[in-house]
C-alpha cells in the first residue's frame, strides 16, 4: 500500500472503474491528488477520492467501524469538506457492480461525505458552518485553521439538546484547531462528543496527524481515521 500511495499520488488521472482485488484499509488513500498550487493550499486534495464510488464507500465504512454498536444520536460535519464525509446511503445508492463510466450518463452515486456517515447510520446531520451563513440564532467560536488563518465557525442553537451524543466528522485533522473549535461549540450547547471511557461517541476524519493538536483530541475523545500505522509517518511529515 505504501508503494501504491507513492506511485498514484503522482498520477494526474484516476481510473473510476478500477478496484483492487484486495481492499485493505486505506487502499483508497492513493486516490488523493497532490497539491500543485503551492503553500497556500493543503498538501493533498482528498476530494478526488470522493469521485471513486468504491473508494468513498470503503472510506466511510472504515471511519464508522470503530463506532459500531455505539450510541450516536446525530452526526455533525464541519464546513465545508466535513459535509461530504458526514452523508451517503451505502445501500440504496450502491452502483450494483457497474462502472459509472459505462453508463454513458452522469451518475450521482452519493451526495456530498459527515453527510455520508449520517445516512449510513440513519441519523440526522448537523452542519457546523463558517460564520455568516446561517439566518437563525447561532453560537460562534473563533479558531485558527491549519494555515494559521483566524476564522469563526458557528452552529444553530436549536439542534443540540443536553446529552445529545454527537459524532463529529471532518476531512482532515492537521493542527487540530478546527476540530477543537467544533468540539467546544457542541459541548457549550450541552452535546456530548465523549471521552473514550464515557459515552462512546467521538471524532472521525480521513487523517489525524500526530501534531500537538491532533494528539490532544486523540487523548480525550474516541477517534477514528483511515491511515494505517505504517503510513502515518508519511502523513505526519509532509
Amino acid at each position: 500500500l505504501h508503494a501504491q500511495c507513492l506511485q498514484r499520488l503522482q498520477s494526474p488521472r484516476m481510473d473510476l472503474c478500477h478496484v483492487p482485488a484486495t481492499r485493505e484499509k486505506g487502499w483508497y488513500l492513493a486516490l488523493m491528488a497532490p497539491n500543485v498550487k503551492g503553500p497556500n493550499y493543503a498538501w493533498l486534495d482528498p476530494s478526488r477520492l470522493y469521485c471513486h464510488p468504491q473508494g468513498l464507500q470503503d472510506c466511510v465504512a472504515d471511519l464508522l467501524q470503530p463506532f459500531q454498536g455505539d450510541a450516536i444520536d446525530m452526526v455533525a460535519g464541519i464546513d465545508a469538506m466535513g459535509f461530504i464525509l458526514g452523508e451517503q446511503d451505502a445501500g440504496d445508492r450502491r452502483a450494483q457492480g457497474l462502472c459509472p463510466l459505462s453508463l454513458g450518463v452522469l451518475t450521482v452515486l452519493c451526495p456530498p461525505p459527515g453527510a455520508a456517515a449520517a445516512a449510513t447510520l440513519r441519523k440526522g446531520f448537523l452542519a457546523i458552518r463558517k460564520a455568516g451563513h446561517l439566518c437563525v440564532q447561532t453560537v460562534a467560536q473563533p479558531y485558527s485553521d491549519y494555515s494559521g488563518r483566524q476564522k469563526v465557525m458557528e452552529v444553530r442553537t436549536d439542534a443540540i439538546s443536553p446529552g445529545l451524543r454527537i459524532l463529529l466528522v471532518d476531512q482532515w485533522v492537521e493542527t487540530g484547531g478546527t476540530m477543537r473549535a467544533a468540539i467546544e461549540l457542541v459541548e457549550r450547547l450541552g452535546g456530548v462528543v465523549a471521552a473514550p471511557l464515557c459515552v462512546p461517541t467521538g471524532v472521525a476524519a480521513i487523517c489525524m496527524e500526530n501534531s500537538e493538536g491532533g494528539k490532544w483530541i486523540q487523548e480525550r475523545y474516541k477517534c477514528s481515521h483511515c491511515v494505517p500505522p505504517r503510513l502515518q509517518p508519511r502523513f505526519d511529515q509532509h
